[in-house]
């Protein structure tokens, strides 16, 4: 679950959950509802996180990060300030959560933006980086030539995102061979729905894709970008880095 959610999530459950543990140490978790699973927590403590704290896949791509960097989903910003602060380099963050960029301008960020991904224009940035599953933004497999060819219009010559994801096709039983079975004529097993609540508001329904890494390749390929393994998680969980051709 990434901190970047659907417009569709018209009440701001991040923002005021962000802006209630900043100024309140409140610590109320968000809770993520789907039909498909059980709900699940998001600790909000955990989107403070410095560089020490975060998975070895975040510090990988951080670590790759270079020249003019777009921050997608921001969240609080923890991302951003570390290549702020410490990279020393120029960021800007966005999210479509206006209580979370508040928070964002509050902890020292220079650039943070109220806007959706894919109503950015005319800007070109060097990395884009889209973290704590960046694929979601997509929504649905069917909008992947949509994201390339945007990308492609903010990217500086030379230019390259750094976006996770993970496989869950774990989630199926394997059958007699170790392989899985997924009925071709369903929807992608990476396509869920989730609502999310904060101390009982609710947001509609949004769209948020996990994708595969043969996935990602194949759709990069079709739309003339690059796209390379990183690094691997410990639950089925990836980094890669696309660079257009």
């Amino acid at each position: 679950m990434k901190k970047q959610v659907s417009s569709k999530a018209t009440i701001d459950v991040f923002g005021k959950a962000i802006s209630a543990y900043y100024y309140k140490k409140d610590e109320t978790p968000i809770l993520v509802h789907s039909p498909d699973f059980d709900d699940d927590e998001i600790l909000v403590p955990y989107l403070f996180r410095d560089f020490k704290e975060m998975p070895p896949l975040e510090q990988a791509a951080l670590e790759k990060a270079s020249g003019r960097i777009l921050d997608v989903g921001c969240g609080a910003g923890s991302h951003t300030l570390f290549l702020q602060n410490e990279k020393k380099l120029e960021a800007t963050a966005i999210d479509i959560s206006e209580g979370a960029l508040e928070i964002c301008k509050a902890r020292g960020i220079k650039d943070a933006r109220n806007i959706d991904y894919f109503d950015l224009k005319n800007e070109k940035f060097n990395t884009i980086l889209l973290l704590m599953n960046g694929t979601g933004i997509i929504e649905k497999l069917e909008n992947l030539d949509r994201f390339f060819q945007h990308s492609k219009t903010l990217l500086a010559k030379d230019g390259q995102i750094l976006i996770d994801s993970s496989d869950l096709s774990y989630l199926f039983d394997p059958d007699e061979d170790g392989g899985i079975w997924i009925d071709p004529d369903a929807p992608y097993y990476g396509e869920l729905e989730f609502s999310i609540s904060y101390k009982g508001e609710r947001s509609s329904e949004f769209a948020w894709l996990y994708l595969d890494y043969n996935s990602l390749a194949l759709a990069a390929e079709g739309n003339d970008f690059s796209c390379e393994l990183l690094k691997k998680g410990e639950h089925f969980d990836y980094l890669a880095i696309l660079k257009p051709l």
